[in-house]
């Protein structure tokens, strides 16, 4: 009877999200900068695509996988900062079973989809680099879509036992989660039996996705540095490594505090909750924002078409 009992509420319990925890009274400031780097982010991951649609001198691999990227980013602040704000504004905490199993999958499967962009992104500045004359035809659409594909497929599979492994857990101690949204750790913590299932394997799955394309990253950067450097001008080098930037760039502003954050969750125990909350935020806020600005700036044929499109609206 007492299982009976624990599985009725699993199903059909609310969770309560505290927004951030020690800085209730900062709320109303903290959702103007958080709405402020949303409309940021939606607005520039919604230029890009326009803009690579519309300029046929555009449609290349580096461009397609920025496009990904860009859908990647509008997702992912799109399941946390709505709902965020309803905290901040309305005071609505209350997040139904289903939908924080839902937002919490969201956040995990784009995230690891981002992270698998970032690869194909490193291995297509590889191959224009450092085999320039196989480029055309190592990265031809079919390969960028194959490619496409098995990214979305295994932040899809990778990150699906998350919210299977969290749903079967009965929830019986408190339904409150100390967090602005339904952050995977936090939300299994509340559950009155043995999670290590889902702690193991969220460790693992983090390992496998940021461990590994870190790894591929770094091999790329590697062989392309060398290339770099064997070049014969100062110019020349100044060139090829300029074309770099805006990727390195996205690079670290996304895996920085990801690292980060995940550091502080399992060691920073001293580390104040609000602390941890707001780096968590930033995590899923500062990359969507600054993506679009850092390409949008950097590639001169999206700088270019974009201040066109500007003026011929003007005129």
């Amino acid at each position: 009877m007492l299982d009976s009992n624990i599985i009725n509420f699993t199903k059909t319990s609310t969770f309560i999200l505290l927004g951030i925890p020690g800085l209730e009274a900062a709320h109303v400031w903290i959702s103007i900068l958080f709405c402020t780097m949303y409309t940021i982010a939606v607005l520039g991951n919604f230029i890009i695509p326009f803009i690579v649609k519309r300029e046929p001198s555009l449609h290349g691999p580096m461009n397609y996988f920025l496009c990904m990227l860009a859908v990647t980013d509008l997702v992912l602040s799109t399941s946390t900062l709505p709902k965020m704000l309803a905290i901040f504004w309305f005071n609505s905490r209350e997040i139904d079973f289903s939908a924080c199993l839902t937002q919490l999958y969201f956040i995990h499967c784009f995230s690891a989809m981002e992270s698998g962009i970032f690869v194909a992104m490193a291995f297509d500045h590889y191959v224009a680099i450092c085999h320039p004359l196989r480029h055309s035809i190592t990265l031809t659409n079919p390969v960028v879509a194959k490619t496409g594909v098995a990214v979305v497929l295994r932040g899809i599979m990778l990150i699906l036992p998350y919210p299977l492994l969290a749903r079967q857990w009965p929830y019986c101690r408190t339904n409150t989660i100390p967090h602005s949204y339904c952050e995977h750790i936090a939300m299994v913590k509340l559950a009155c039996t043995d999670i290590s299932i889902s702690s193991y394997y969220s460790l693992s799955a983090a390992f496998f996705v940021i461990g590994l394309d870190v790894f591929f990253i770094t091999m790329s950067y590697t062989q392309i540095l060398r290339t770099i450097f064997s070049l014969p001008t100062k110019d020349a080098r100044l060139k090829t490594f300029g074309t770099c930037g805006s990727h390195l760039c996205a690079i670290l502003a996304f895996y920085f505090p990801t690292l980060f954050s995940s550091l502080l969750h399992r060691f920073g125990h001293n580390v104040s909750l609000h602390l941890h909350i707001l780096i968590a935020n930033m995590y899923l806020l500062v990359p969507p924002m600054l993506n679009p600005i850092i390409y949008g700036m950097r590639t001169k044929q999206i700088r270019d078409r974009l201040l066109w499109l500007i003026a011929h609206k003007g005129t």
